[in-house]
This record gives structure tokens, sequence and C-alpha cells, in this order.
């Protein structure tokens, strides 16, 4: 297996990342579903220059991004924006990306079910033809009931990728797996022909090895369904605003860079920016965990 990470976590310049990663032996980036902040020959240039790769991306489904919006305009947008980072990976000359289908912090309702299952369904299918020309894979990626009502178990996943198509595949996530899974090593064996990508944190959303995970099962488990893929870094560490915080330093008080959606994301997500030391420090500490384990 390969090491990748995401880069959505902390707000910096692509080139710190890449400088970042790569010495500390990361093999792939997955890199933030926001083709607008990215010129793709300049970064695949830069990744090349570092002998990293691009593995895919994760869209960030935020504001009105919703492929089950009621609203056909709104779920117009949605398809288009979900395309446009299928693109940047083909551009950046990667494997697949990873799906939420709805809007992250939603949590009413569009319509029925059956009615929200078939907008999805249908917006999925436009984006996968479009996927499957550019050699682009689909996974979708279930997540929390704190984050979403529609698709928080691989199960869910798994039935709608069989409605959307033969190669549409599914990420799962060990962080989000914990919260929703009855066992997750299970759900990881029914993923076994559909499994595209594995999204890796702790149970408390820090680096692998950060909390009460069992990883040794985790990679034992991939490897006996032969998921020989890649393993992708994507902690959000929840930070401490009390005198108990065990990393002082960690909380970036005057965050640059910062653009307003990612600001709320971030701040949903761990209460704040975290500073580059900190950042760093979990980045290390993923790699070193991983690589002990594969």
């Amino acid at each position: 297996m390969e090491i990748a990470i995401h880069n959505w976590m902390r707000a910096e310049g692509i080139e710190k990342t890449v400088e970042r990663i790569a010495r500390l032996g990361y093999d792939k980036i997955e890199i933030q579903g926001t083709p607008d902040f990215y010129e793709p020959h300049k970064v695949l240039e830069l990744l090349k220059k570092n002998q990293l790769t691009c593995w895919g991306s994760v869209t960030l489904m935020l504001e009105d991004r919703n492929l089950l919006a009621k609203d056909i305009t709104q779920r117009k947008k949605s398809i288009q924006y979900v395309k446009d980072v299928v693109q940047m990976v083909s551009d950046l000359e990667g494997n697949m990306v990873s799906v939420v289908p709805a809007t992250v912090g939603k949590i009413i309702p569009d319509g029925k079910a059956e009615e929200e299952w078939e907008w999805a369904v249908s917006s999925l299918q436009e984006i996968y033809t479009f996927s499957e020309n550019l050699g682009i894979q689909l996974g979708i990626e279930p997540i929390n009931r704190f984050e979403t009502y529609f698709i928080n178990r691989a199960d869910q996943a798994l039935a709608l990728a069989a409605a959307v198509g033969p190669n549409c595949g599914v990420c799962l996530d060990t962080f989000h797996m914990n919260l929703e899974e009855d066992n997750l090593f299970e759900a990881i064996k029914r993923a076994k022909n559909r499994l595209v990508g594995f999204h890796v944190a702790d149970n408390n959303r820090m680096a692998p090895g950060m909390g009460t995970l069992d990883w040794d099962k985790i990679i034992s488990t991939l490897k006996e369904i032969n998921y020989n893929q890649v393993l992708s870094v994507e902690f959000c560490s929840p930070l401490d605003r009390t005198p108990a915080n065990p990393y002082p330093g960690s909380i970036d008080e005057h965050p640059v860079n910062l653009s307003p959606e990612q600001k709320k994301f971030l701040e949903d997500h761990g209460s704040s920016a975290v500073t580059e030391d900190f950042y760093t420090l979990l980045t290390e500490k993923s790699i070193t965990h991983l690589r002990s384990l594969i």
C-alpha cells in the first residue's frame, strides 16, 4: 500500500504542503476539491519535481452544493462542481474522486426518501458517465450522522454505487465508520468489490495511532480483501480551548489565507485552524504509524 494525505485540513500554499509531505516520505496527495485554487499543469510539475503523484480528490460539499437538492438548478450547479473536481484529478493524472452526495451540515431533507434517492442517483449517473470517459473512478463516501442524514454507512454507499453504475465504487473512512458501523471490519469486507479509496484518522479524528482504533486489524482486514491501493490520511484535530490542552500552541490564533468557506468548515469540524508546527506533528505521526503496519 501507498500513503497519501489530504490537504484541506490547513490553509497554506500547495508548495509548502508538497515540500512537507515529500520530506516526510508520503507517496501521494489527495488534493482538496477546490478546482479554482489550482493550475493543474503547475501542480503536476510540482508533484513530479518532488517525486509525488496525485491519488485523487474529495468533494467539499459546503453551502449550496447538494446532489440531491430539490431545486433542479441547485442540483445542476452541484453536478458541475463535482465534474470540475473530476476534471482536475484527470488533469493531475490521478485515479479517483471521493464523493459526499449531500451538503455537509444539512439536517433537513428536501423531499421524501424515495425522491431524494432518485435525485442522488440521477445526479451521480451524469457525473459517472463523465468520469468514466476520463478514466477516473468515483467513490461514494459515507460520513457520520452529525454531518449528514444521507449515506452514513458502508451498506448505504454500496447500494447507491450499485444504482449508479458497475464501476462506481465506495470510499470508506475509519473515523466515520467508528461512529456508524456495528462492526467496521465486517463493513470493510462487504465493500471488497467496490472499495476504491480508504481515508484514515483515529477515533478522535487525530492522527492514526493517537486514539483507540485497532490499526493492526484494520490493515490486516484491508489486506484480507486484497485492497493494496492507497491509505489517505485525513485527520482533523479537535482543538482544546481549556487549560487541559495537552498540545499547547496548537491553535493558530491568526490564520491567514483562509477563505470564509474554509474557516467555517474548520470551525465546524475541529473548532479552529491549527498552527504549522502542530499540523506537521500530526502529519509525521500519521505516516510513522502507518508505515510500521504496512
